[in-house]
């Protein structure tokens, strides 16, 4: 199965001027090896923002480059909003591009691969599956 690698761990690997959990890049390094790694325009957007040294920014897109975008659908989209709707409706919260995330996800039969604790709520209502 494909895995959509979330924003949070892209940075702990990729980012931080501290070391990157052994777990994180190791796993990272798997999934690249067998090539089930799945990058999304946004999550791209969200690793390049915020840097704020021009070097730095243009080695992460070039690292990043090697990771072609899988292409969002208009039903993605549909679902994303879906979602947030549904959600935000019974007060559970969560970005626009989490949702968006989850409906790639749960459309395309990918799995995510996050840090970010707000997948965990998520997927008591929603069926997506999330990496280890």
């Amino acid at each position: 199965m494909n895995v959509i690698v979330d924003t949070s761990v892209w940075s702990r690997v990729l980012r931080y001027k501290r070391k990157p959990s052994i777990v994180n890049a190791e796993k990272m390094m798997r999934l690249i090896d067998e090539g089930r790694v799945v990058m999304l325009g946004p999550i791209r957007q969200e690793i390049l923002s915020g840097v704020k040294e021009k070097k730095q920014f243009n080695l992460l897109k070039k690292h990043l480059a090697a990771f072609p975008d899988h292409q969002i659908k208009t039903v993605d989209y549909e679902k994303a909003a879906e979602y947030f709707n549904t959600y935000r409706a019974k007060g559970i919260q969560g970005s626009n591009t989490d949702f968006l995330i989850c409906a790639v996800s749960v459309n395309n039969n990918f799995s995510i691969y996050t840090s970010d604790k707000d997948f965990t709520l998520f997927k008591k209502y929603l069926p997506i599956q999330l990496e280890d």
